[in-house]
């Protein structure tokens, strides 16, 4: 089996080369593409060396699989592309995920949407993976009415630079890359990707209109604020949710401990807790900190934390590519 990975010299592309061999997917060719500077730059994969090529390279190459990482724009200009020469694309960007005619999906979720006839199908954004990973078999049971979420992300779902500003700052080289208006050392920064018209962020609407459409339910009413601070391991969030029924803690642990996907780290008296020191190379969604709302009714506290370059992005990636190897939707 081809599969193309294009942004493969990117922080998503390259944690997609690795989750690719430790998953032990058929790759029979490697073919990496990048931006048409990088052409030519030797990949190591699984023993072998490959070197990056061209978009129309790749397509040529007929993959049977295309995982994009390569921002908004190269997926609008190139995944239809990809898609007419019958190549399965799946996309990590932006680009694709409110389009109704493409399908956003979270495999623990709602992989069944998927039909041989999806040639371009949405990652969705990392923070919203994590978070609809661990509410899916809750919204199962009890029926979910509204979320709040507050997110606490990590430097490296904004790429090499940010990483580079916050060790520069740690470390007080004498000069470093900027990625933020201000700095993140020592720092939180409420702001993640641009400010609309209503007050919030082009992240937090991400939250909002990705978590109605991966669980299918307009009547989720979700409001967020996301926020970035100075660690590598991957996103927290602290999510509210209120349920259409009453619930029992002790069943909703039993929910999420056999939840797909999900590890549950919930002993307060051992001070057992999710954090992103411990989630930082895992591909599950760790969730912990379980308690009741005391101020209203059906309403549950709970602290969700996960790897964002690998289940929030990678990983998603490849588990989506095998689920359409696994149903012959390829």
């Amino acid at each position: 089996m081809k599969v193309a990975v294009v942004g493969a010299t990117g922080l998503v592309g390259t944690k997609m080369l690795q989750v690719l061999a430790e998953q032990q997917f058929p790759v029979t060719e490697l073919i990496p593409v990048a931006s048409e500077k990088s052409v030519g730059k030797p990949i190591e994969f699984q023993g072998k060396t490959y070197h990056v090529v061209s978009m129309q390279d790749a397509i040529n190459a007929k993959p049977a699989i295309a995982l994009f990482s390569a921002g908004g724009s190269t997926s609008l200009e190139w995944a239809p592309q990809f898609a007419a020469a019958g190549i399965k694309v799946i996309d990590n960007s932006s680009a694709w995920r409110m389009d109704a005619t493409k399908k956003l999906v979270v495999p623990e979720v709602n992989a069944h949407v998927l039909t041989k006839d999806d040639f371009i199908i949405a990652n969705p954004n990392c923070s919203t993976i994590q978070m609809v990973v661990a509410l899916q078999p809750l919204h199962q049971a009890y029926t979910i009415k509204r979320i709040v979420v507050s997110t606490y992300q990590s430097v490296t779902g904004t790429g090499v630079k940010a990483v580079e500003q916050l060790m520069g700052e740690r470390n007080k080289a004498a000069d470093y890359p900027m990625a933020y208006k201000y700095p993140i050392d020592l720092n939180v920064i409420p702001q993640i990707d641009v400010f609309l018209e209503n007050g919030y962020t082009k992240e937090e609407m991400k939250m909002i209109l990705e978590t109605q459409k991966i669980m299918g339910s307009n009547n989720i009413k979700v409001t967020s604020t996301t926020v970035r601070i100075p660690v590598m391991g991957g996103h927290s969030e602290s999510v509210n949710v209120e349920f259409e029924q009453d619930f029992d803690i002790a069943t909703v642990r039993n929910l999420l401990s056999n939840a797909p996907g999900v590890v549950l780290q919930d002993d307060v008296a051992a001070q057992v807790y999710p954090m992103p020191l411990w989630a930082h190379e895992k591909d599950e969604v760790f969730v912990g900190r379980l308690r009741r709302d005391e101020t209203q009714p059906n309403t549950l506290n709970m602290w969700i934390v996960s790897d964002n370059l690998r289940k929030g992005a990678a990983t998603n990636a490849v588990q989506i590519a095998r689920y359409l190897l696994d149903n012959h939707l390829l």
